[in-house]
């Protein structure tokens, strides 16, 4: 398809910087293309109601690393100030990273990141440039700690990795550190949250169980690539990028007793649906699975494993767009989108949420 084709104007101010609070006070639009109103205007706490005793939601429990760095590379007498997102680490010493500004940094490249008392030595993280692309601004960064302790200095360094069309109008500060973190997050590796799952609350999710409404755990180190522009004109010649994932044995047993006994398996963000439907075969049985997902999720798609999905409101032109398009219909979702920006709905990470149910 023409990547065009999933294009749409929406004006700067519906982009939220800032989450509502609590969480859950957020607002949700139902979509259901079969249904004779096929857009129903709600909240997150709904969810109680829309959901049925029996279905299963699938949460993606991945933990946001305070991913950004910055720091002043050293070449000789001259230095240059430099910051970095990490991407994707290599092994226990090395990262791959994104640079801005990359031009300033070459092969062995000396780093230094931070200024805080008590961290590292003298208050300092030190890495090296071990190479670099020439285009894209991908760098691989040996830092001198490596473990543990490599993790508890970036912890004490970094700041959490807003999305670039938060980041571009203000600068990530200490509400931030909450705010972009789920309250199930508990497995370390994201450089970007599963932004579905921040509208959960504690309260909400002891009313959901009490309901009768399950819940089950994934994980997907979100990367940086979730927020790549497609740059091609043709959605079949986008390289679409891959990320860790895994789903055990045991949970994909439980999901499929959901749906053997009636229940819904429902997805909270596209990251699970991404999970759920690698892990899944033609039949729509769900297996254990573990490794590396590159799924891409366009019109024409038969989704296998989901039955419902949560998620927020997509950038224009992106692939996360096309995946929600491909659940409901490419027209469904631009005249959702439409309804969304003209009754007040907040888009993006830091926005209200969809309720989707599939064409």
């Amino acid at each position: 398809m023409r990547v065009d084709d999933f294009d749409f104007v929406l004006p700067e101010e519906r982009i939220a910087l800032r989450p509502v609070h609590p969480r859950d006070a957020a607002r949700m639009l139902c979509v259901n293309p079969r249904a004779a109103e096929p857009f129903q205007d709600r909240g997150v706490r709904d969810l109680v109601k829309v959901l049925n005793p029996g279905d299963a939601l699938v949460f993606n429990d991945t933990k946001v690393i305070p991913a950004q760095l910055t720091g002043v590379r050293h070449r000789g007498d001259a230095a240059a100030n430099v910051s970095v997102t990490l991407i994707e680490p290599l092994d226990a010493s090395r990262w791959k990273v994104l640079a801005r500004p990359a031009k300033r940094l070459r092969q062995d490249d000396r780093i230094a990141f931070g200024n805080v008392e008590n961290v590292c030595i003298n208050g300092t993280l030190w890495a090296r440039v071990e190479s670099r692309k020439e285009e894209g601004g991908e760098i691989t960064l040996a830092f001198d700690f490596h473990g543990d302790a490599l993790d508890e200095a970036i912890v004490t360094l970094g700041k959490m990795p807003l999305p670039p069309y938060i980041s571009s109008r203000r600068a990530p500060d200490s509400e931030d550190v909450e705010d972009y973190q789920t309250v199930y997050a508990r497995v370390s590796g994201a450089v970007a949250a599963p932004t579905a799952g921040l509208h959960f609350t504690e309260e909400l999710l002891a009313d959901l169980r009490e309901k009768g409404i399950e819940e089950h755990f994934v994980t997907l180190h979100v990367g940086a690539g979730t927020f790549l522009p497609v740059k091609v004109d043709d959605t079949r010649d986008h390289p679409m990028h891959s990320e860790r994932c895994e789903m055990s044995q045991a949970t994909a047993d439980e999901l499929n007793r959901v749906r053997v006994q009636g229940g819904r398996v429902i997805a909270v963000g596209s990251t699970s649906v991404r999970v759920l439907e690698s892990a899944s075969d033609d039949t729509g049985r769900i297996a254990g699975f573990e490794g590396e997902t590159d799924i891409f999720v366009t019109p024409g798609y038969r989704f296998k494993a989901v039955d419902a999905m949560l998620t927020n409101f997509h950038l224009p032109r992106s692939t996360l767009f096309m995946l929600v398009s491909a659940f409901c219909g490419l027209e469904t979702m631009k005249q959702a989108y439409a309804h969304a920006i003209a009754n007040g709905y907040r888009f993006y990470s830091y926005g209200d949420a969809c309720f989707l149910e599939p064409s």
